[in-house]
């Protein structure tokens, strides 16, 4: 078997890893971005624990085989990035998102990706752009629950109060 051969198996198997182990990836063409855009993408990216980097097509198709993953053939064209949201099914599409918005470029589209290992068109990943994140609805989740409790002890101290007066 020739090095090359080898060398791209070993890069397959790293792919089938990464796709494994993301909750969500979002394909995207990115023609005409900057240097400078680039590095500011990958440094959003990394701030939002979200992993960005270009791939070989033709390699990632092998990967998505493995995978027995379908749909995304007609996304592996052109130049294109590959961002993988690893901890929360919303991360990699409002880390794109928000960039595009944020800096209003035109030159980055978003093609569509993988919610776990279902594929996803461009509308489902600009409506999980538009979700909250886990952590946010959490924090939404206990904001609801905590809140009847306080007005209850808010009525209660009030009361008390009252009969302390009366007294």
């Amino acid at each position: 078997m020739s090095k090359n051969l080898e060398v791209k198996k070993q890069v397959v198997a790293e792919i089938v890893e990464k796709f494994k182990a993301a909750e969500s990836v979002v394909v995207c063409s990115f023609n005409g971005l900057t240097v400078e855009q680039v590095t500011e993408l990958r440094k959003q990216c990394r701030e939002n624990d979200v992993h960005y980097c270009v791939l070989k097509n033709r390699l990632v198709g092998r990967a998505l085989k493995e995978l027995n993953i379908e749909g995304m053939d007609a996304l592996l064209e052109g130049p294109n990035a590959f961002v993988f949201g690893m901890k929360d099914v919303t991360a990699a599409p409002k880390a794109i998102a928000s960039f595009i918005d944020k800096n209003k470029i035109t030159t980055l589209e978003i093609k569509g990706g993988l919610t776990g290992t279902e594929f996803t068109d461009v509308a489902g990943i600009k409506a999980l752009a538009a979700t909250p994140s886990r952590d946010e609805l959490l924090g939404t989740l206990v904001g609801c629950l905590v809140s009847p409790v306080s007005a209850l002890v808010s009525v209660l101290d009030e009361i008390a109060e009252k009969k302390e007066s009366a007294a």
